[in-house]
């Protein structure tokens, strides 16, 4: 089976803004390689991945758990932080939380995370500074 890997970009959110308007405008295409999921800081990067998460995620990956509760048993996370910590994880991609019945049924959607960190980043006109 191939690794599911998943680029991660960091940009400002005027960077990310200014990113998707040039596409809607037609002037850029995305390329395959290009990052799926965005950051705006590397702080928000390593609170949404934080060691306690990535650990969730490989739990989820190993054990697939029939259900949330079973996950909560399996981590021993309290219901209320699980589920707003997965429905993070899911709003940023990173797992899918599948409805089997009346059951909520999570799954990781890649093995793997890589991470695009630009030294360089442009300004809304185009402009290349070095990142604050």
């Amino acid at each position: 089976m191939t690794e599911r890997v998943v680029k991660v970009g960091i940009a400002s959110y005027e960077q990310q803004k200014a990113r998707l308007m040039s596409i809607a405008r037609g002037e850029r295409k995305p390329s395959p390689d290009e990052p799926k999921i965005w950051f705006s800081s590397i702080e928000s990067f390593a609170q949404v991945l934080s060691t306690k998460n990535q650990l969730l995620l490989e739990l989820i990956a190993a054990e697939k758990p029939s259900s949330v509760a079973e996950l909560e048993t399996l981590s021993g996370r309290k219901g209320p932080n699980l589920s707003r910590t997965l429905k993070t994880l899911a709003r940023f991609g990173l797992v899918e939380l599948h409805r089997q019945g009346r059951t909520l049924v999570p799954r990781t959607v890649y093995d793997r995370v890589s991470v695009e960190l630009p030294l360089l980043a442009t300004t809304s006109n185009g402009e290349r500074r070095g990142v604050e």
